[in-house]
């Protein structure tokens, strides 16, 4: 394609408008938004004023931009994890190509018709799998690819996900129910489940799991609590307290971060005034044990590979960072890695360690350690080329998916061993 690729996004929430939308104005000679749909007119406002779309071309639902004529090269899917794939679908008969945020869908079935699509309709439909194009992990797997520990034995791994991250999302947010959205093995997860198959260079053959819901949930509100932070007699002593976390913690409080996530999905350019108002009635302000959150607070995944490969990750809410961490074994020699202080640990047996500064000021410059980017980047230059096949398509996506909604199988079966291949063959017929 030749000039700047056009776009459409469709959900103008934090990951369409305030992630990858800025790519526009960064990247003029790459990318031009033409249209945009959220039912909220505040962020359709702000599409207009930020990037100078057309009022006819802001559309207050996905089906109403859908129904318009192909209006763009590309379309940027971002609305909530249910509707994905029902957006794809139509966004490939029209002729879009496709940028899918992740999750792909909750359901398997969902997943491999629009992988079958996608096959059909030979268009690009790249998932926003971000970590693959961090500098963090294309140098891991590098390293492992290119034999640096031998041939590669066991993986460990954990996310850690951070008591103020978790709260913000999977309890008074978003990605708090199942039902409306996916498991959080999979909406938070199916990133590192998509890095242990792609280090692995081979199919999961089975997968085992455990985890539940266990502290944010009614039976452990401190007495007296109510169901709103706004009034409630015991926020002093919470640490959960709403107006600390979005005012003044470190992590994601306003007056540390600035008007920047968490705080404006709280509110759309916040302001002090505005947060609070949003905190006094908005899903935000309420109570983190008297909320309608089902998802699980920690879980952990055992994976067998092909050739004998295995691997264990845990996620937790109860961390006070929000970071990876990663151990591979192979052979020769073992490397660990540290996403938060962006190192690698090499260590072949026998020889002096080497350690790897992957340079944090350059990862902090874009969202996921530099993977919005890099994810972005790809995604123009893919299109902008004629291809169709990304480091993170479709038929790579999928395998992810497989791997996180087994183990979410598992975990709701009290642990019970499920082999993957029975498992997509299942969800097939």
């Amino acid at each position: 394609m030749a000039g700047p690729i056009t776009v459409a996004i469709c959900g103008c929430g934090s990951r369409g408008l305030d992630a990858y939308a800025p790519y526009a104005a960064a990247h003029p000679d790459r990318m031009k938004i033409m249209a945009g749909a959220d039912p909220r007119p505040e962020r359709l406002e702000k599409l207009r004023n930020t990037y100078g779309v057309a009022e006819d071309m802001c559309f207050p639902s996905d089906e109403a931009m859908l129904a318009q004529p192909k209006l763009a090269d590309a379309m940027i899917i971002s609305t909530l994890d249910s509707t994905h794939v029902r957006n794809a679908l139509a966004a490939l008969d029209k002729g879009y190509h496709i940028l899918l945020e992740k999750p792909i869908s909750a359901d398997l079935g969902e997943c491999l018709a629009l992988r079958e699509k996608a096959r059909e309709t030979g268009r690009a439909v790249v998932v926003c799998h971000v970590l693959r194009y961090t500098g963090f992990y294309s140098t891991l797997q590098a390293l492992v690819s290119g034999g640096g520990i031998g041939r590669l034995q066991t993986i460990q791994a954990s996310e850690n996900i951070g008591w103020w991250h978790f709260a913000h999302s999977f309890v008074r947010g978003n990605w708090r129910r199942q039902d409306e959205t996916s498991p959080m093995i999979l909406q938070k997860c199916c990133h590192d489940m998509d890095i242990f198959r792609w280090l692995a260079g081979r199919k999961c053959l089975a997968v085992q799991s455990f985890g539940s819901l266990d502290f944010f949930k009614a039976e452990n509100a401190p007495a007296g609590a109510a169901d709103r932070c706004c009034g409630c007699p015991v926020r002093d002593g919470c640490i959960y307290d709403a107006y600390k976390v979005y005012f003044s913690d470190p992590h994601c409080g306003i007056e540390h971060i600035g008007p920047q996530w968490p705080v404006d999905v709280v509110a759309t350019d916040p302001t002090p005034e505005k947060l609070r108002a949003a905190l006094e009635t908005g899903p935000y302000g309420r109570c983190v044990f008297r909320c309608d959150n089902d998802v699980a607070d920690h879980q952990t995944v055992s994976m067998l590979f092909e050739g004998g490969l295995t691997a264990s990750f845990t996620a937790s809410a109860f961390t006070e960072d929000c970071h990876r961490t990663i151990k591979l074994t192979g052979t020769k020699g073992e490397i660990e890695g540290d996403m938060a202080r962006n190192t690698l640990v090499v260590r072949p047996f026998g020889q002096p360690e080497r350690v790897i500064d992957l340079d944090k000021q350059t990862a902090a410059a874009s969202g996921h350690g530099g993977g919005d980017l890099g994810l972005l980047d790809g995604f123009f230059v893919l299109l902008a080329s004629g291809g169709t096949e990304a480091l993170t398509g479709i038929e790579a996506s999928v395998e992810s998916h497989v791997m996180a909604l087994a183990a979410e199988r598992s975990r709701r079966t009290g642990g019970a061993l499920v082999t993957l291949a029975g498992f997509e063959k299942e969800a097939a017929d």
